[in-house]
């Protein structure tokens, strides 16, 4: 099978597209193998793209975490197999479906954009002590769980250390959380480092992340209700705006796809 490697401003990932409908592995042990940084391809996760119509264009996408688990919403994984639809089949926009929710996808010639849907915003869900002061996280669920607490400067903080400890707190089990620390950093934009869930490390990037970040953001009054961009890890700005039809709902999150190589499985 050949692969791409591929990346969304910096979250990377192993994509298998153009299989068949009937074509079917245990792609969750494909993806613990694949992930492996030191013994396989090396990424963030494993993802399936289906094409299941071209006229209107739907793909099917799955994305399994490094861990092996499954990941009910990657807005950059999303975003990457958008960029792999436009590539191979010339397609703009298309309808993606990732655990049974239908995302838009636009592909401009600079940026590929998806939609991530907002359920519950829940302020002060828990505490933690970080550097020696107590500090709050909002919950922000944008298909899949986060929490995000608002900080001074997020390169003061060890990411992994406490990113670990608040992934696992007893307050947000058995499911866990990703958590995502975020700073002002001046008029409509913030800087944001996530701890993925599932990856169980610092990612250069996280797009439902950075949903989760502008949505407690905008609660906070930090930033309007309008487009915010969202600095990360790897220098590669993700834009975050409300969706025109449905603003209280649903988000648009936008940025750079790199394809890096591509492979033949062994």
């Amino acid at each position: 099978m050949r692969f791409r490697k591929i990346h969304g401003a910096g979250n990377d990932f192993i994509l298998l597209s153009n299989l068949g409908l009937d074509y079917d592995n245990d792609w969750s042990k494909e993806a613990e193998r694949l992930c492996a940084r030191r013994t396989g391809v090396g990424a963030d996760g494993l993802v399936i793209s289906r094409l299941i119509s071209d006229s209107p264009a739907v793909l099917e996408v799955a994305c399994f975490n490094a861990d092996s688990s499954v990941a009910t919403m990657c807005g950059n994984a999303l975003r990457c197999s958008a960029w792999a639809a436009h590539r191979d089949h010339g397609f703009q926009q298309m309808s993606l479906r990732m655990a049974g929710v239908v995302h838009e996808a636009v592909v401009s010639d600079e940026s590929v954009w998806v939609t991530a849907e907002v359920g519950a915003v829940l302020p002060r869900r828990l505490q933690a002590v970080i550097n020696g002061r107590p500090t709050w996280f909002d919950s922000a669920h944008t298909g899949t769980e986060h929490v995000v607490a608002i900080v001074d400067d997020v390169d003061a903080i060890d990411a992994v250390m406490v990113g670990r400890l608040v992934r696992h707190h007893i307050d947000l089990a058995p499911l866990g959380t990703n958590v995502n620390f975020v700073q002002s950093t001046g008029q409509q934009a913030l800087k944001l480092r996530t701890y993925e869930r599932g990856v169980e490390a610092e990612t250069l990037s996280c797009g439902s992340g950075a949903v989760a970040a502008v949505v407690v953001a905008t609660m906070r009054g930090l930033v309007a209700r309008r487009a915010v961009t969202v600095h990360n890890q790897a220098g590669e700005p993700l834009t975050v705006r409300p969706h025109d039809a449905r603003p209280n709902r649903t988000h648009w999150v936008g940025g750079p796809v790199t394809h890096t190589f591509e492979g033949v499985l062994a």
